[in-house]
């Protein structure tokens, strides 16, 4: 009985860790809005804030570090699935099916 105690308060204690560094990542999530950095690089840190949150919710909160080895393959296919979906439209932005190969340029069709 004596070691149950002791691992509950283990957890509590891991449990307010992970709750004060989320909590500091708001902070720095603020913090980094305030500094109005260029839009690409905003975009990079504030996922780069993110994906850590979001690995702490999930290991800690979700309790993902204690699962089988099976969870996180996936894991890994959900985050693979979602990767080619958002390449999806990168893809077809580039898209030429029912375009002649040559076709005349504006200005070319001006001069005739």
């Amino acid at each position: 009985m004596h070691s149950d105690a002791a691992e509950i308060k283990k957890s509590v204690r891991t449990y307010m860790m992970v709750g004060a560094a989320l909590l500091v990542f708001t902070a720095i999530t603020v913090a980094v809005n305030q500094i109005h950095l260029a839009i690409p690089l905003a975009i990079t840190v504030a996922l780069m804030i993110a994906t850590l949150k979001a690995s702490m919710v999930a290991a800690v909160f979700m309790h993902l570090s204690h699962e089988k080895r099976w969870i996180y393959w996936a894991l890994l296919l959900t985050a693979a699935f979602f990767v080619v979906l958002l390449s999806v439209p990168l893809l077809t932005v580039s898209n030429t099916i029912g375009k002649p190969i040559h076709a005349p340029s504006a200005a070319a069709v001006a001069e005739h």
